[in-house]
Order: structure tokens, then sequence, then C-alpha cells
């Protein structure tokens, strides 16, 4: 699955596929300057950010949205 799809419903994928999505979605380019994942996530492993889409507790916008506040 490539970055920039929609990200899996947590009712009709598997954990595996929600994993996936996330660690492509939020890899690391290794260019800080344009980048700026490092920066939304706060510093914090994209996985733990969503570890409750990626165990299929809350959708991937829900987890999104927690991150702006």
């Amino acid at each position: 699955m490539a970055p920039g799809t929609t990200p899996p419903d947590i009712h009709d994928s598997t954990r595996q596929e929600r994993e996936r999505y996330v660690r492509e979605k939020w890899r690391c380019l290794a260019n800080c300057e344009i980048c700026g994942k490092c920066s939304i996530l706060h510093g914090r492993d994209a996985e733990e950010v969503y570890r409750d889409y990626i165990d299929g507790i809350r959708t991937y916008m829900e987890v999104s949205l927690t991150m702006r506040r």
C-alpha cells in the first residue's frame, strides 16, 4: 500500500495491514529540513502515536485529530 492512499478501515483490515500503513505513511525520509514528520508526531514514534489505530480501537482520523490538540 502506497502512502497517501486511504488508511485501512479498522473493521475491514487486519492489525498487520494497519501497522504496515502507519509504518509506510510515517517512514523517515532522512531529510528533516523538508519533511517535518517528526515535528507533527511531536518527536514520538508513529507506531506509538497510532497504537489505538493499529490495535483497532480508534480510526486513523480519530488518532490524527488528537495530535492537533
